[in-house]
């Protein structure tokens, strides 16, 4: 039983392996824009007048600015009132990129007048050679900052190249 005990504590504090609920990071070197124009790419495009809704289907691509994200599927959702783009709901392979950053999850809702984006489903963040996954990433592009939760790990490669 003690064997087992201090493997368990050597695995969950060794070296360059930090595990925690919820991390704070920066995200993207450059803040984004979400009030400049979104462009959306793909193989085929359904338009549903009556809910307000467009969907974009196969090597979807969403640029907005220096932001990018690409996935197999984008509904996006109108404000009817307003006019304008409201939310954009992303899933299968949804990959976000920011200046030099990346993150992967199965799914990304994107509120285009808060500029958040929240990220879920093996989310996998790197940051040059460093990686975190998590649950749940919340990405604010005004202020270019994500916050983790569920399960946090990470591992860091040491080294002045980070």
């Amino acid at each position: 039983m003690f064997r087992v005990s201090a493997l368990i504590l050597c695995l969950v504090f060794a070296p360059g392996i930090a595990v925690a609920q919820e991390t704070k990071v920066a995200f993207g070197a450059i803040k984004a824009d979400p009030t400049l124009p979104v462009e959306v790419t793909s193989d085929t495009l359904d338009v549903n007048q009556s809910d307000g809704s467009a969907e974009f289907i196969g090597n979807v691509l969403v640029g907005q600015g220096v932001m990018r994200l690409s996935a197999d599927r984008v509904l996006v959702i109108y404000d009817q009132e307003a006019g304008g783009i409201e939310q954009m709901q992303a899933t299968g392979d949804v990959v976000l990129v920011n200046g030099p950053d990346a993150a992967q999850a199965d799914r990304a809702d994107y509120s285009i007048a808060s500029g958040v984006i929240v990220m879920t489903g093996d989310v996998l963040l790197t940051q040059g050679r460093n990686a975190l996954t998590s649950e749940k990433m919340t990405v604010n592009l005004t202020t270019g900052t994500a916050n983790m939760v569920g399960r946090v790990k990470t591992v860091l490669q040491p080294g002045e190249d980070n």
